[in-house]
């Protein structure tokens, strides 16, 4: 995601570049052509793995992409990193498994609760009510790339939460199995904690997602459609005005509509962008330690001072070939914590015994649920 949309930027200067904040202006990125280094030989009985979880042994592989100028080289530089081992969840947390959580704890997303004056001055009134961020096609043919483009086909939409997903008048009915989106950061912690999990390092997250193979553009492999075949949901067509729907999506999709990655993780390429525990720093890759990174203590992001962001991966259905690739593997997105975009959801993971993330960055206390 991305540079993130924030509910200030709406509510206030529609001129600011919102899709920094939704991460749809990540860099055009190559990987290199590397070697792979080869998981560690781990196994984990059957009877052991949490039920919707898939086990991922622990193992180092190559971080980091080439960036195709002139995009960012926050993907920078290319090095082996070492992961534990640990469990994650094979889809993406689903609406069903959302709802099941609301329904026992009674928990209230960002993006149902009004927002305060104070904390957005400046701010129209009328638009200080509960809302989130939708995407609206554009009409006409736009220069993707000039200022404030981005406003034509992003909106703040007042009523939109993750059960109405574009507003008053939507609704998830028939969408179960759908990934649930408009969860912020914090709300996506919540859900973790609650079932005794947490949101995935982006070391973690990318270390999963490549399956076991390295020096690949996407996580299938070197091609975006082998053999013609769509292998993720993205857009197609003239972006932002009409998907042609070559793969069948004009929006999300059911998770577990394309096939798995070698490790079984459905849609860690498009669908919807995931958010990771890490803050974001372009300079990150730089100096991370070689084993088990949990992110920097603090966030930058060059594109949009004083904004502070979170990682998120993967990219999502509007990532088009026209204007953001954000579906592959080694790219990186960023958003603000506080917002949440009906392009935008999240997965767990379990670590296999102690966790290398301490409890109060979000890590899981050794007795889980």
């Amino acid at each position: 995601m991305h540079a993130s949309v924030t509910i200030l930027t709406l509510m206030t200067d529609w001129s600011k570049n919102i899709l920094l904040l939704l991460g749809l202006l990540l860099p055009f990125s190559l990987v290199a052509g590397l070697k792979p280094v080869k998981p560690a030989s781990q196994e984990v009985p059957a009877k052991r793995v949490p039920p919707g979880m898939v086990y991922i042994p622990g193992g180092e592989f190559y971080r980091g992409t080439q960036p195709l100028p002139p995009a960012e080289r926050d993907a920078l530089p290319i090095r082996s990193i070492k992961v534990n081992a640990f469990f994650m969840d094979a889809t993406e947390v689903t609406n069903a498994q959302f709802a099941k959580f609301v329904e026992e704890t009674g928990y209230t997303t960002i993006a149902e609760i009004k927002p305060k004056a104070e904390d957005f001055p400046g701010a129209d009134p009328s638009m200080l009510v509960p809302g989130s961020v939708v995407f609206t096609p554009s009409k006409d043919r736009v220069q993707k790339w000039a200022p404030g483009s981005h406003l034509q086909w992003w909106r703040w939409q007042p009523g939109a939460y993750w059960k109405q997903p574009t507003g008053p008048g939507s609704s998830i009915e028939g969408k179960d199995d759908h990934p649930v989106v408009h969860v912020a950061w914090e709300d996506a912690m919540a859900y973790a904690k609650w079932a005794g999990k947490r949101l995935p390092t982006e070391a973690e997250w990318e270390y999963a997602a490549r399956g076991g193979l390295a020096g690949q553009l996407h996580i299938w492999g070197p091609e975006k459609t082998p053999g013609g075949k769509h292998m993720a949901n993205t857009w197609q067509g003239p972006f932002p005005i009409s998907n042609s729907e070559e793969d069948g999506f004009t929006w999300s999709s059911p998770v577990k509509s394309y096939a798995p990655n070698p490790y079984g993780l459905y849609d860690m390429s498009g669908n919807v962008w995931e958010w990771c525990l890490d803050w974001y720093r372009p300079d990150y890759y730089k100096d991370s330690p070689d084993e088990n990174p949990y992110g920097p203590r603090d966030s930058f992001d060059p594109l949009e001072h004083g904004v502070p962001k979170r990682v998120s991966r993967g990219g999502s259905f509007l990532c088009s070939d026209e204007y953001c690739v954000n579906y592959r593997v080694g790219n990186r997105g960023r958003s603000d914590p506080m917002t949440g975009l009906n392009h935008t959801g999240f997965r767990c993971i379990r670590p296999v015994g102690k966790d290398t993330v301490p409890v109060e960055l979000g890590g899981v206390p050794l007795k889980q649920k």
